[in-house]
């Protein structure tokens, strides 16, 4: 037994440097809280393990609520870019995101300088082994070299390390990800804390040399300069971007497949844990769409300053040799230097039943969890879930109210509260179809839903408040505007121009509605002056959808009494007669906040939740 010694006395300390242990970090420093920050290796924080890239449908949301509430990944994200676009343009605004290729050396770079220079955070490299507690609470951490780092809050942020083990084909090894040393011994510790432990699975794609790499077969793809970036901070993207390049998977490739999926340790019984269902192997492909004759996939470059290209699409456990016979079926790839190869990486993590919608535990007063170790997949997701449970800490520590957001407030909220409500059996992924309310939870309104909601945690900088308020002023000028009454000798033409008839003047709103393009109104009009493209954009949706929205809203306001009808921490659920059995055992499982969050667990009917509103009432 290593002989123990102080490290140091601080408020809080996080587990872990990835994206959630980074903006986990950062919302205790900014909220005053003297942090430790722990990490495997200095050179993992924040990395970028799997994709080199930032947003996505529905993850594009998540960043910009993220950046709303104060969070850093977003203005990483810009800064480090090296192409952006919208995804979904030809779908509704409800489901339209932002993604980015980052430059993965540069974001890695750039975020650990944010993290070391931040007030309050103090960063050592070392091992996790033991959270002590004492009386149901939080005391402190315990690293493997014996140092006790004395706090009342922890953040439990390990990501994939947490007794990480990685497979190509028959060779498996105890690794973290990348080559990264793995956390081989806080596992038991949270076993002895109460904790439900599981193992699930992820994968990666292999990285090719760029140069060997035929790009005139593949189908160039660019990014966009006429988007707004993640960051309400950043005042513009980037002029010049990097293409990346779309090529297909065919016939040959599936062969090559399908004759070695005995290799697989996926199909060959060596992988026990439960793998993404949204993102699945190459392998998992072939099998599950048989009927399919090709897949996509998108050749993204790594970094400005390398010649690492991610296949993404391509993640396989399968061995290298197959990995470069099947790589080299594919257009664009005959002749491809494989640099990394691809690999399939087990990990342990916890059973979010046992969390509050706060990510603080159930049993132990102090200790909060984010990230993988809950169950998600995705830096977005991480990230998001570690500035909740930080702000939580921080509250906590300072005996204030919890920040937790409501499934009608943000997609960080549905994440949360699926999770806590009905758990996840494999690793989680946000998406637009989880949320009911996704035309309010936009990503052009993020700082509208959740600005001020940061502000009160001690999140928002005044910095950032005073953009916010700027951004509020303009959208109140824009909407002023739109009361605009154009006579009919100036708008006549121009209506008929898209199809509309008119028999009089015509106010702005009203050709919004007619699905004229704001920005068409703007150039005809001179109106709209100084009001910037976003703040433009987000008007526009407003009007145009504005009966839909109003439906939503009035939607919301009916199930609120369920949402704020909040449960007693002590109630006995075992012993309220009229519960079906099932149902008292899941609430005494999950003991919900509230009504509304009952209601949402599987097994609890609404005849379960009448007899909860009658035994409040008594």
């Amino acid at each position: 037994m290593t002989n123990r010694y102080t490290e140091g006395t601080f408020d809080a300390v996080v587990i872990g440097a990835g994206h959630a242990g980074c903006e986990a970090a950062l919302a205790l420093s900014r909220t005053g809280m003297k942090t430790a920050l722990l990490t495997l290796n200095l050179d993992g924080i924040a990395f970028m393990a799997c994709n080199p890239s930032i947003g996505g449908t529905a993850k594009g949301h998540l960043v910009r609520e993220l950046d709303a509430l104060g969070g850093m990944m977003g203005v990483v994200a810009d800064k480090t870019m090296l192409q952006i676009k919208m995804l979904n343009r030809g779908k509704g605004a409800a489901v339209q995101s932002l993604r980015a290729q980052a430059d993965k050396n540069r974001y890695h770079t750039e975020m650990k300088k944010v993290v070391e220079n931040a007030p309050n955070i103090t960063i050592v490299q070392c091992e996790a082994r033991e959270i002590l507690t004492e009386n149901g609470k939080v005391t402190g951490v315990v690293s493997t070299y014996g140092g006790v780092f004395y706090c009342r809050a922890v953040v439990v942020a390990t990501g994939v390390y947490l007794g990480g083990k990685v497979f190509a084909g028959e060779f498996s090894k105890e690794s973290g990800p990348n080559g990264f040393a793995n956390a081989t011994e806080l596992t038991k510790n949270l076993v002895d804390l109460g904790f439900s432990v599981r193992r699930f699975k992820t994968g990666t794609p292999a990285r090719v040399d760029g140069r060997t790499i035929d790009y005139s077969k593949c189908e160039i793809q660019l990014g966009e300069t006429d988007v707004y970036p993640f960051s309400y901070t950043t005042e513009r993207i980037p002029v010049t971007q990097t293409p990346c390049y779309l090529t297909y998977t065919n016939e040959k490739t599936h062969e090559i497949i399908r004759a070695n999926l005995h290799r697989s340790p996926l199909y060959g019984g060596a992988i026990k844990g439960i793998g993404p269902r949204y993102c699945p192997s190459i392998e998992d492909k072939v099998v599950r769409f048989a009927d399919k004759d090709r897949h996509q996939l998108f050749l993204e470059p790594e970094g400005a300053d390398t010649n690492e290209v991610y296949v993404q699409g391509m993640s396989t456990s399968l061995p290298h040799d197959v990995q470069r016979d099947m790589y080299r079926t594919i257009a664009g790839l005959e002749n491809v230097k494989i640099m990394r190869y691809a690999y399939a990486i087990e990990y342990d993590c916890i059973d979010t039943l046992d969390v509050y919608p706060t990510l603080g535990y159930k049993k132990i007063e102090g200790l909060f969890t984010a990230g993988q170790v809950n169950g998600t997949s995705g830096y977005e997701e991480a990230a998001v879930q570690g500035l909740i449970a930080g702000a939580n800490a921080s509250l906590y520590l300072r005996e204030k109210e919890p920040l937790i957001l409501g499934r009608n407030e943000a997609y960080a909220g549905v994440l949360i509260d699926d999770l806590v409500t009905k758990g996840t059996n494999e690793p989680y992924r946000i998406m637009t179809s989880r949320a009911e309310y996704r035309l309010i939870l936009r990503q052009d309104n993020a700082d509208f839903r959740l600005t001020e909601k940061g502000r009160k945690a001690g999140l928002i900088s005044d910095e950032r408040y005073e953009i916010f308020l700027k951004r509020k002023e303009l959208a109140k000028k824009a909407r002023a505007e739109l009361k605009t009454s154009v006579p009919l000798k100036d708008c006549r033409d121009f209506v008929e121009s898209y199809g509309g008839n008119v028999s009089g003047g015509m106010t702005v709103e009203a050709m919004i509605k007619r699905n004229i393009p704001i920005r068409d109104i703007k150039e005809k009009f001179g109106l709209f002056k100084d009001i910037p493209n976003d703040v433009l954009e987000m008007t526009e949706t407003d009007t145009k959808y504005e009966g839909y929205l109003k439906k939503g809203f009035e939607q919301i306001e009916k199930t609120k009494r369920l949402e704020d009808k909040q449960l007693p921490k002590d109630i006995d659920y075992l012993a309220i007669d009229g519960l079906r059995i099932e149902a008292r055992q899941k609430l005494d499982k999950i003991r919900p906040a509230s009504l509304g969050q009952a209601s949402r667990i599987s097994g609890v009917n609404p005849a379960d939740i009448a007899v909860l509103m009658v035994y409040l009432k008594k």
